[in-house]
């Protein structure tokens, strides 16, 4: 019988850094005069197609600016595209090789017209990036390869992903104490928002709009439920429904992802996934707003001693809460199962650590979240290094426990009973404490950063090319 052709086995951690060493040298080498006039040959076309292809998919599955750019100038450097240069904006990806002598440069280009957090994908991309780099994927075989990823079924069904919204809802419920009637509306409320806003994108609705009626849908629910409680005096924290929603809805992924873009040197991607945080932003306020003030028009008595918090609280239904939001998160972005469990620890470590701070030192909200988010960003990033996994697949989901629902809605009730000063007061402490989790988890990935010898795609200690554009070339 034939020998069967086994696999390559993984390199060592000595291999992999040299490797990417020789790859970074080769993509700063200087072109000189005497290399441009040499004799050079057309480059492979399904090598060019491939590196944009992988750099498209990566790019509208959720993945940051810099590593997308890292992982096509890693592929270049693997399927031998000479000279290759790199351009990656918002919807954008350019790919240019330069053959020498009297041939022309070559350039190509994708446009991403379509998103879908996928990050089941975005992982098995990078595994993809890692074997080519290494010599262990041809291109053949990445081609294929890639044409698999792009057809693969996420690990979850679709409407488990509709479930994950719902469960990050429910799951807030509970760690501010809305118990179980409260945590079943809120997982109702959010699907069905969720659902009025799939059934908008179908119809070619604009996204503001959709999250703008996914807000409405579960804040009239929730006010709904609000009425009837003081109605009959059931006693139930129903407004816990329109916090859980609006957590839901944060734009933590863009958030971060800008933070991350501007801070490795992408300011056009950066204000571009700054602006879309914004817009989001400004739908999920504007739909809470117009239910809430229309409640209060009708008579629906809301107090705002009474709006629901988790405070500072360490009691186990909290922790359970915030263990609950960070998978229920994961979900939602598609991350594989056997992932969950890491994911729910980082969870509860940022609350701990933010519950801890505040009540032991009394620090403001925003402290106690930079000081969470730096932690979970330095052991995210070891985790991924570890797991040889993306880094966002670890950190996006672990800041969902302090998104400020909370804060956001008190100011929203704020403004909507009068007090302007004091709702605009809230709602800026809300995007303080929004910047604060994006800037502290990519603070934490700087560190790591800072004293790593290695990493995917040729990230590293000298990995950041505008790092030395500004001081680091000193």
């Amino acid at each position: 019988m034939p020998n069967k052709r086994e696999r390559p086995v993984a390199p060592s951690e000595d291999r992999l850094l040299s490797r990417m060493r020789d790859w970074r040298a080769e993509h700063e080498r200087e072109l000189t005069p005497d290399e441009l006039d040499e004799e050079g040959q057309l480059p492979d076309a399904r090598a060019i197609d491939t590196v944009l292809r992988v750099g498209e998919l990566m790019l509208a599955s959720g993945e940051g600016t810099e590593a997308v750019s890292e992982a096509m100038l890693s592929l270049s450097v693997a399927f031998e595209l000479p000279r290759a240069e790199v351009s990656v904006t918002f919807t954008t990806i350019t790919l240019s090789t330069h053959p020498g002598g009297d041939l022309p440069p070559i350039t190509g280009e994708r446009v991403v017209r379509r998103r879908t957090l996928d990050y089941f994908r975005v992982g098995e991309l990078h595994t993809l990036v890692q074997e080519a780099a290494l010599g262990l994927l041809d291109l053949e075989e990445a081609a294929t390869r890639l044409n698999r990823i792009r057809r693969a079924r996420m690990p979850y069904p679709n409407w488990m992903i509709a479930v994950g919204f719902g469960l990050i809802a429910s799951s807030a419920s509970v760690m501010m104490g809305g118990g179980f009637i409260v945590a079943a509306v809120a997982f109702l409320a959010t699907v069905l928002g969720d659902r009025t806003a799939v059934f908008l994108a179908r119809r070619g609705v604009a996204e503001f709009y959709q999250m703008a009626a996914a807000a409405v849908v579960a804040a009239s629910i929730g006010l709904g439920l609000l009425w009837v409680s003081s109605e009959l005096e059931l006693g139930l924290r129903a407004s816990a429904i329109i916090t859980g929603n609006i957590m839901a809805l944060l734009p933590g992924r863009p958030l971060v992802s800008s933070l991350q873009d501007g801070i490795s040197g992408y300011y056009v991607s950066a204000a571009a996934r700054l602006l879309e945080t914004f817009l989001i932003l400004g739908a999920i306020v504007s739909g809470v707003a117009a239910v809430a003030y229309t409640a209060i028009r009708l008579g629906v008595s809301i107090d705002l001693d009474s709006l629901p918090s988790a405070g500072t609280s360490l009691e186990i239904p909290v922790l359970v809460g915030a263990a609950g939001i960070a998978m229920a998160f994961a979900i939602s972005l598609a991350v594989p199962l056997r992932l969950l469990p890491a994911i729910g620890v980082l969870g509860v470590m940022i609350w701990v650590i933010y519950a801890g701070l505040r009540a032991a030192l009394q620090v403001p909200p925003v402290v106690g979240t930079v000081a969470g988010a730096v932690a979970v960003g330095v052991v995210g990033h070891w985790l991924a290094r570890r797991t040889r996994r993306p880094v966002l697949t670890y950190l996006i989901p672990s800041i969902a426990p302090l998104l400020p629902g909370s804060i956001l809605y008190r100011g929203l009730i704020q403004i909507t009973q009068g007090t302007v000063v004091s709702g605009l007061l809230s709602l800026v402490e809300a995007v303080m404490v929004g910047l604060a989790l994006g800037a502290g988890v990519n603070l934490g990935g700087e560190l790591v950063r800072a004293f790593q010898h290695g990493g995917l795609a040729g990230a590293g200690m000298r990995g950041r090319p505008a790092a030395r554009r500004t001081r680091g070339g000193y």
